[in-house]
């Protein structure tokens, strides 16, 4: 493969466009609504007026790796009520996850109860986001058409809009923002699908080196949906902070391996031990209150391909899944 050939492969935001259309081209048969704002802008409803559905939530999830990653079902979850789960994977991880999927541009608008905010992932965070990490990853994408992923359960208002395309330095015409409710079946497999983005958002946090990660794979139970947005928002945190399974490759030094399969399980967070919602509203439903590294998968197994010797750490937590998911 040629440079070139390799900078257009690790491009999220031209490596996604067969997806985008595939999901805009097709909107009747994965159930989604596509419109167009007054200013050109394409939105497309992914459980919001429209029914969306898991296949739809699967596409979406492809779309926030930027193209870059894979993601699919299977009956194989290890838990006798929740036998369906959601499995990842990626052919370039840290691009895919860090640099695409990973929620990490602020949008907001408005003040009160009429306030917009939501958090943007996929592709047009390479683009336009302001986020640091991205000096850190050394990476960035070119103008050019774009998508973002926003889970809200409301029509964004213009000037968000506004604020990408002027971030991107695009037209109108050239963003797609597609919406996925956290309620939505839809949204629901997209959070889920994050099991891998959230091993490697820890990773980062626990300063282990970027450069000595090599790959990943990881797989978290499917969630039952609930029509309150806090209930649904705490299942799709507890399928991966009591049953996300994580297999991290890395190289350098085995008791650097050993460390960060010790330090990445939910469990060795101050505030794990109960389902996310009642942690939530323990802290008075303030996010930031929460210890960041409770967003964690359950169960971590790091393999050193230089040894070849793998450290495994956390576990999966069964009683509190079923308290989560069954209430």
């Amino acid at each position: 493969m040629s440079k070139l050939e390799l900078d257009r492969a690790c491009n999220v935001n031209v490596a996604v466009q067969p997806l985008v259309a595939r999901l805009r081209d097709k909107a009747a048969e994965y159930r989604v609504g596509v419109s167009r704002l007054d200013n050109g802008v394409t939105v497309i409803d992914a459980g919001i007026a429209e029914v969306g559905g898991l296949e739809a939530g699967r596409l979406i999830a492809e779309i926030c790796m930027g193209g870059l990653g894979r993601v699919n079902f299977s009956s194989a979850a290890p838990f006798a009520r929740w036998r369906w789960q959601v499995e990842v994977a990626a052919s370039h991880p840290l691009v895919a996850c860090l640099a695409s999927q990973y929620a990490g541009w602020s949008l907001n608008h408005g003040e009160g109860k009429g306030a917009f905010f939501a958090l943007g992932s996929g592709p047009a965070r390479a683009m336009g986001s302001k986020e640091p990490l991205f000096e850190e990853l050394g990476y960035r994408t070119p103008a050019g058409d774009t998508v973002i992923v926003l889970e809200v359960d409301k029509l964004p208002p213009a000037p968000v809009a506004d604020k990408i395309i002027e971030r991107c330095g695009i037209r109108p015409e050239q963003l797609t923002m597609i919406l996925t409710p956290t309620s939505s079946l839809a949204g629901g497999v997209q959070i889920v699908a994050r099991v891998l983005e959230v091993a490697l958002h820890k990773l980062h946090a626990l300063e282990f080196p970027l450069a000595d990660f090599v790959d990943g794979t990881a797989c978290a139970p499917l969630p039952p949906p609930s029509p309150d947005f806090m209930t649904a928002m705490g299942r799709t945190n507890d399928a991966i902070l009591f049953g996300g399974q994580v297999q991290l490759y890395v190289t350098g030094e085995d008791d650097a391996a050993r460390e960060l399969a010790a330090k990445m399980p939910s469990s060795a967070s101050r505030d794990f031990g109960k389902p996310f919602a009642q942690v939530f509203k323990g802290y008075g439903y303030d996010f930031y209150k929460v210890d960041p590294m409770l967003f964690s998968p359950a169960a971590v197994t790091v393999t050193n391909v230089r040894t070849g010797r793998s450290f495994t750490g956390g576990g999966l937590h069964v009683e509190l899944l079923d308290q989560s998911f069954g209430a």
